[in-house]
């Protein structure tokens, strides 16, 4: 049996919106496109109609992929730790080897995205941060070599 995936309200909201704009928006838009460029003729030479079936089959295929991802998640409303530590849900403000000061999110695999500050907890740096608080050093593993990290602030809201 699988494991629980777990994914924080606003991921799990932005998946549904994601799978409903595709649904009301694009996809009809798409279909219409396709009518159009199929009452042109000729299928077999129309790049229009061909370009258009296969971006149909792209949006059906994100389509299921984002309803079976919703069907198996588990939305979790992140509470602070009483230990002040960081769990899934924390906002992580750390400090790396060079200086660099970066805030991020710890959240579900299904809802990362590092360019927006949200760090999978399934991924190595996320796993290395779980359970730790200000002040609390980690050791991550890169293929470059390992890397150590402090935590400078542990919060429950973003910054």
């Amino acid at each position: 049996m699988d494991r629980p995936r777990h994914i924080t309200p606003a991921g799990y909201r932005r998946l549904a919106e994601e799978r409903e704009r595709i649904w009301r928006e694009l996809r009809p838009r798409i279909v219409a496109e396709v009518e159009a460029a199929a009452a042109l003729g000729d299928r077999s030479e129309n790049a229009e109609y061909i370009y258009g079936k296969r971006k149909l089959r792209e949006l059906d295929a994100r389509l299921r992929f984002l309803g079976r991802t919703l069907d198996r998640l588990t939305v979790v409303e992140p509470l602070p730790h009483p230990s002040g530590r960081a769990f899934f849900g924390a906002w992580v403000t750390l400090e790396q080897e060079d200086g660099a000061v970066r805030t991020f999110r710890l959240v579900g695999g299904d809802e990362f995205d590092v360019a927006q500050g949200l760090l999978s907890v399934e991924s190595p740096l996320g796993r290395a941060l779980l359970g730790k608080g200000p002040g609390d050093r980690a050791t991550v593993e890169r293929p470059d070599g390992p890397v150590e990290v402090t935590v400078l602030a542990v919060a429950w809201s973003p910054p």
